[in-house]
């Protein structure tokens, strides 16, 4: 693995936790791993609903467009999460 793929990762990884963290604020839970967990997936399904509705943020810097694409899916994956879980 070299610098540009380690660096990407973490970024990724800061992104998700972010995410995770902003989602908790709205839709509640908690916890280190529990923000990875929903932010990471919530980066999947924001993004895949963003690019399949063709919504475009119009916003300048591509880490802040993406903490908001990943907070909504990640909120998003938390709401379905727990209508599953009962």
């Amino acid at each position: 693995m070299n610098r540009l793929d380690a660096r990407s990762l973490v970024i990724f990884l800061a992104i998700g936790v972010v995410a995770g963290f902003l989602a908790s604020l709205v839709v509640g839970g908690g916890g280190l791993v529990t923000y990875l967990i929903s932010g990471v997936i919530g980066s999947f399904v924001g993004g895949y609903l963003f690019s399949a509705l063709k919504v475009d943020l119009k916003i300048a810097s591509p880490i802040v467009s993406q903490i908001i694409t990943s907070t909504i899916g990640a909120i998003i994956v938390v709401i379905i999460a727990r209508l599953i879980a009962g």
